[in-house]
């Protein structure tokens, strides 16, 4: 009875921590695993096994192949013809949803988001269509998508492996798709419809508007105080015990962008400085700097804050971005990513003051400067989703070859899935050691592509489903469904664990959400004497269908910032989707996988 009360305990505790989010889910999926190790629940031995599990292989082969996928452009041109068709709303809906659930079906989720999203802004744009009419059927499509191949999600392939428990074989690729398809079919065809008009528009404001540059940027001349030999930016703030954050230098008909430490000024220079108001009298008083002007119609241009060699760029970051938690200071945004904050936007609620003191957050929208040439690299090592389509340091031209490379060793990796030929863990693993053979991803990108939370996260609550398992609390929990439902038809049993499931994943990660229900899953079926396919096909699809709040899933996260929406924006589009993938759902997996 302990160790199931001590299980018990553990996953109460691991479902509020997840909910609550001041620790990052990585950790907390660790700091679960150990405290079943140190509780004896778990032998010391057997702690990490879960990290050798095939899933967790397959996931981050899956999230190196989509990098070079992304990185390559391979698929930015077919979503491109999207600009060109119909001016209706309801085509560009259905385009960007169809492309968008196909990507996502056969590469990581985020990755599929990543391609789409700067290409909706920019087509919500040119359309004078507000972003939040697009977005958010975006997001839900990539989680649509993932319903269609065993490596659409990471649910499907840990669903995969409890198959195997039963001493069946692990589903097939295609496995999913005849349920899958079927509720992407209704959910985009509804979403067109009707859903759409369901989210609220949010309006579209200019970059300058947006962040309220004018308020915060201010023109000063470098006086004949300063010293005629000039004084290097850093020499500054040590001389005179003031900070200076300079985003651009006008010297004549010359501008320097985002100049660095060692950038020298010299008297006549004119400096576009970003400070707070209130401590512009001190900064003035201070330095041999006067106030030229403030609010002029050339100093709130955009064009001062970017160059032919430097982008301003808005950002949105990750779920595990390494800027999570700390601030610009801590984070050495200049020195380490080769970027400068000019701003940031909160859900809405935009800021450029007290940046150095700001931690950030999942979802924050920054604005940046960087080099032009460094964009991607700095997309990659931030772990952000770009809002725009800024030019990049790989020429068109040269990628021909590495983008027909990707796409043909994707594909080969799909079919040798699909046919058997190999062990799926095996087929993406070697597709994705080819590519670095290949040289179209190099041995840093290899491992900057893997996102090594979610790793950690699969590896620990892997051992914390067996703990589930082994302890006999998946079966207590069973034989509970199974009294509460004596008056139910297995079918409704089947419903309300896919409820149980999709309840769940909305307020945790969706992977955790699978570790935990599958074994609950597979006890229902033991205890009901029934095939479990159904019911683990009933986890896969609740656990893909977090619809219902933008933390269910970061595909959700990453566009509450873009599209302006609200906590309680979500539910009005996604109540109904959640509804449909029950209502099609069942009657399609009853109908595929019978009891």
């Amino acid at each position: 009875m302990w160790p199931q009360i001590i299980v018990f305990s553990v996953i109460i505790v691991t479902l509020f921590l997840f909910a609550h989010g001041k620790l990052r889910y990585d950790f907390v999926a660790l700091l679960a695993l150990l405290v079943l190790v140190f509780s004896g629940i778990i032998k010391a031995e057997d702690a990490f096994k879960g990290f050798s599990h095939p899933a967790v292989i397959t996931v981050a082969a899956v999230l190196i192949i989509s990098n070079a996928l992304t990185k390559t452009g391979a698929i930015e041109r077919i979503v491109d013809l999207v600009n060109k068709g119909s001016d209706k709303i309801q085509f560009k809906i259905l385009s960007l949803m169809a492309i968008t659930a196909i990507l996502s079906a056969f590469m990581n989720n985020v990755g599929a988001l990543a391609l789409i999203v700067p290409i909706t802004i920019r087509i919500a744009k040119n359309n004078n269509i507000s972003p939040s009419k697009l977005l958010m059927p975006v997001a839900f499509a990539s989680l649509l998508g993932g319903m269609l191949t065993s490596i659409g999600t990471p649910p499907n392939l840990i669903i995969s492996s409890y198959r195997v428990e039963t001493g069946r074989e692990a589903f097939s690729f295609f496995a999913f798709a005849p349920v899958g398809l079927g509720i992407v079919l209704v959910g985009i065809l509804f979403t067109v419809l009707i859903g759409w008009k369901l989210i609220p528009t949010r309006d579209s404001t200019s970059l300058k508007e947006r962040f309220n540059l004018e308020d915060y940027l201010f023109e000063l001349v470098v006086s004949e105080k300063c010293s005629p030999q000039g004084i290097k930016l850093k020499d500054f703030a040590a001389t005179y015990g003031i900070n200076l954050n300079v985003v651009s230098i006008l010297r004549g008909q010359r501008q320097i962008v985002s100049p660095g430490g060692s950038q020298e000024i010299f008297p006549h220079d004119i400096l576009i400085v970003k400070s707070m108001p209130s401590n512009l009298n001190e900064l003035i008083h201070k330095t041999c700097l006067e106030l030229k002007g403030a609010k002029t119609d050339k100093l709130v241009s955009e064009k001062l804050l970017r160059s032919d060699d430097v982008a301003l760029v808005e950002v949105v970051l990750r779920n595990d971005s390494h800027l999570i938690g700390r601030t610009a200071v801590e984070t050495k945004l200049r020195n380490r990513y080769n970027a400068n904050l000019i701003a940031v936007s909160r859900k809405g609620v935009y800021t450029v003051e007290r940046l150095k003191k700001l931690r950030f957050n999942s979802g924050d929208i920054l604005l940046l400067q960087a080099p032009k040439v460094s964009l991607t690299d700095m997309y990659e090592k931030m772990r952000c989703l770009p809002l725009s389509e800024e030019a990049v340091d790989l020429k068109i031209e040269d990628l021909t070859k590495k983008q027909w490379l990707t796409i043909i060793i994707f594909i080969a990796a799909i079919l040798l899935a699909a046919f058997n030929v190999l062990p799926i863990q095996i087929t993406f693993a070697s597709a994705a050691l080819l590519l670095v053979i290949l040289r179209i991803v190099t041995p840093r990108e290899f491992y900057d592509s893997i996102e090594w939370p979610t790793i950690i996260m699969i590896g620990s609550l892997l051992v914390l489903g067996q703990a589930l398992e082994s302890s006999g609390a998946s079966n207590s929990i069973a034989t509970l469904i199974v009294k509460l439902s004596n008056t139910f038809s297995p079918a409704l049993i089947l419903a309300f664990l896919m409820l149980l499931t999709i309840i769940l994943t909305n307020v945790i990660n969706n992977t955790a959400a699978t570790i935990l229900m599958a074994p609950i899953a597979l006890s229902v079926a033991i205890y009901l004497g029934v095939s479990p396919d159904p019911f683990l096909m009933a986890v896969v699809v609740g656990a893909s269908s977090s619809f219902l709040t933008p933390i269910g899933h970061q595909s959700n996260t990453l566009v509450m910032g873009p599209g302006g929406y609200k906590f309680t924006d979500y539910w009005r589009l996604g109540l109904p989707l959640t509804i449909i993938s029950l209502v099609v759902g069942i009657p399609l997996i009853l109908l595929v996988w019978p009891f």
